[in-house]
């Protein structure tokens, strides 16, 4: 078995399940908000890492929730949470709090309907509901998890092409104390 082609088949299924508009409307809220706070947990949180990191080389302002650094969210800021479930037990009450001050809310999700789809601004499905069938060889989440890093990849790949990007400016921010 090429184990590469499964994982890519998988993935590419996936990708072409979910609705192409959603990333238009993920980059109008980022690029309204005042700054960005990003966060998951477990692998959906590394994946949040990826995304916050690429947004930053992208000239935006922002924080990952749960950091000692992190500032206070406010009415004009944007939380995005990367849940599988879109009812992570642990992010739930960031979500609130969130929403409760005024923030708006994009949930990256496996389901259309959850707890934090159901107070978000914006939910972006990845895949739809019959997406993401026990598959051997792709343990515990690894698909949604793969296919959202690929999603969020894209989305910033139209972030680059919108502003005219270029790879000498995203160098310029990214970090230098590593």
């Amino acid at each position: 078995m090429d184990h590469q082609k499964l994982i890519l088949g998988r993935l590419t299924t996936i990708l072409s399940e979910t609705n192409a508009s959603s990333a238009a409307k993920l980059i109008k809220l980022v690029d309204g908000a005042g700054r960005i706070f990003v966060g998951g947990a477990g692998r959906s949180g590394l994946v949040s890492r990826f995304f916050a990191m690429r947004l930053t080389h992208s000239g935006y302002q922002v924080n990952m929730i749960g950091e000692i650094v992190t500032p206070a969210i406010k009415a004009g800021d944007l939380l995005v949470i990367i849940s599988g479930s879109g009812g992570t037990e642990t992010l739930l009450p960031l979500v609130k709090k969130a929403k409760s001050v005024g923030a708006k809310l994009a949930v990256v999700s496996m389901k259309a309907t959850s707890a934090m789809a159901d107070v978000a601004d914006l939910t972006i499905q990845v895949g739809n509901d019959n997406s993401f069938p026990l598959t051997k060889g792709m343990p515990m989440g690894s698909q949604f998890e793969l296919s959202t890093l690929i999603y969020l990849e894209a989305v910033i790949s139209e972030i680059i092409f919108a502003k005219g990007l270029t790879e000498e400016s995203m160098r310029g921010l990214h970090a230098n104390l590593e």
